[in-house]
């Protein structure tokens, strides 16, 4: 009851911080927010003063902001995010929409790494200096070094343009997953592997281990009945950190592959002043953060029930 209690105060503080810095952020933005919003709703051929001020005058737009916040944190205490300031439609509806493909991909992603991560890292740690483990260090290292957008770009270059194999940007068919979940799953890959190898080099030296074997069990008998257990605590815990791992390279990946998600969203909105969609986006963004934290300590507290974890 008390991490509850902790928990749900957290989301409170991070709900008003969120509100308030997107708000002040996205008033703090150059250009004319009125001539934005007017050319995403009419189109930018289509805008003049007079369509600008027109918007100006509906939004209050010159009105001062402070009334303005604390109107929509009341909103926010009542659970109403408002509508779009360029679609009229509700937010929380496009949110939730948006939000549902986002973690189509996420999952996916996340899926992959630990398929590829994991298996090559407790490989890699029961044979510490090995061939594997020193392949496996610098193949990720290079992951991690290569930014996201570029290695999304080299493989729609690769796959796509040059093969032909798969589709560089859509959404809908099962394909269009590939490229947008492979990109994202081998950067969450490679700090998997190193973070499964380094903790299996570890067990694998402990006294516990050695008499384990002392016993007559085989290796693969001591990994499977006291090893993943042990390396499964530092890659669940690693899971939190790879929430907002996986957070920015959404934004990134969905940009660059089209993917209608929340990422994708959240770019076309900051271009188009969408405050109410930008604040709603990165609040629930922010309070999934809160969310997989809270998830990651109740399964440490049951992988390791010694409080070691």
């Amino acid at each position: 009851m008390k991490s509850l209690i902790s928990r749900i105060i957290q989301a409170g503080l991070v709900a008003g911080l969120i509100g308030a810095a997107t708000f002040a952020m996205m008033r703090a933005l150059p250009g004319d927010m009125a001539w934005r919003i007017a050319s995403h709703r009419y189109g930018y051929d289509n805008v003049d003063a007079a369509a600008a001020d027109a918007v100006r005058e509906e939004l209050a737009l010159d009105g001062p902001a402070l009334p303005a916040l604390l109107r929509w944190l009341g909103d926010l205490a009542r659970l109403d995010f408002g509508n779009s300031l360029v679609s009229g439609a509700p937010v929380m509806d496009e949110v939730v929409h948006q939000l549902g493909a986002s973690l189509q991909l996420a999952v996916a992603a996340l899926a992959l790494s630990l398929l590829i991560g994991p298996p090559l890292g407790i490989l890699a740690g029961l044979r510490p200096g090995g061939l594997l483990d020193r392949g496996l260090l610098v193949l990720s290292t290079g992951l991690r070094a290569v930014p996201q957008f570029l290695l999304a770009l080299v493989l729609i270059l690769l796959l796509s343009v040059g093969l032909g194999l798969l589709p560089a940007a859509g959404h809908g068919a099962a394909r269009h997953f590939i490229l947008p979940t492979v990109t994202l799953a081998l950067g969450l890959a490679a700090v998997n592997a190193r973070i499964a190898r380094d903790a299996m080099a570890r067990i694998a030296s402990m006294p516990f281990w050695r008499f384990a074997e002392w016993k007559g069990l085989s290796r693969r008998q001591v990994l499977l009945r006291h090893g993943l257990r042990n390396v499964a605590v530092p890659l669940v815990t690693y899971l939190g950190l790879q929430f907002v791992t996986l957070v920015e390279g959404v934004v990134i990946v969905e940009s660059v592959f089209g993917w209608p998600g929340i990422g994708h969203a959240l770019v076309h909105a900051i271009f188009a002043r969408d405050v109410p969609m930008v604040q709603a986006t990165a609040l629930v963004l922010g309070l999934g953060f809160v969310l997989v934290n809270a998830g990651v300590d109740a399964m440490t507290r049951k992988l390791d029930p010694r409080g070691l974890a």
